[in-house]
C-alpha cells in the first residue's frame, strides 16, 4: 500500500482561514478574530460610519445589526482560491428579527440572497475583505419595499 502525503499549499491554507472566519461569523465567538486577521485589516464591506479596520469589524459583529445575521447559513456555496485571494459566492439565508435594515423599517421574516465575499490574505491572515450582497432582494422579502 502506497502512502501519499498531501502538501498544503498557501492557496489551500488560505481557503481554510476563510472557512474558519466564516464559522466564527456564524457563532459570533470573536476569540479567534485576532489570529485570523492582520492588525491592519481593512474591511471594505462595512458601512461608512464604522471604522474600516479590525475595530470596525468587531464593532459590527457585536452590534445589534451584526447579531441579527447570526445563524444565517449558506444554501449554496462555491469557494475559489488563487494566490492570495479567496472568493466565496453563493446564496445565504436566515431569519431577520425585524427592525431597520439599511435605513428601511422591515418586518421579521426569512430571507435568502445572493452574496459574494472576497478576501485577500497576507502571511496566512485576512488583510482585506469585500462584500457584494443582493440587499434589494432582502428588502423586498422583508416587505420594506
Amino acid at each position: 500500500m502506497e502512502v501519499r502525503h498531501v502538501t498544503q499549499t498557501p492557496t489551500t491554507s488560505n481557503k481554510q482561514v476563510v472557512e474558519e472566519f466564516d464559522r466564527m461569523l456564524n457563532t459570533r465567538d470573536l476569540s479567534q478574530l485576532d489570529q485570523l486577521c492582520t492588525p491592519d485589516m481593512v474591511n471594505h464591506a462595512l458601512a461608512p460610519s464604522r471604522p474600516s479596520g479590525l475595530a470596525g469589524t468587531k464593532e459590527f459583529l457585536q452590534s445589534e445589526a451584526g447579531r441579527s445575521f447570526q445563524g444565517d447559513t449558506w444554501e449554496s456555496l462555491e469557494t475559489i482560491a488563487e494566490g492570495d485571494l479567496v472568493v466565496q459566492h453563493g446564496v445565504r439565508g436566515g431569519h431577520w428579527p425585524g427592525g431597520p435594515f439599511l435605513g428601511f423599517p422591515t418586518q421579521p421574516g426569512d430571507y435568502r440572497r445572493e452574496v459574494v465575499f472576497m478576501y485577500r490574505l497576507r502571511d496566512g491572515r485576512i488583510c482585506e475583505r469585500w462584500a457584494v450582497r443582493d440587499d434589494l432582494t432582502m428588502l423586498r422579502q422583508l416587505q420594506a419595499l
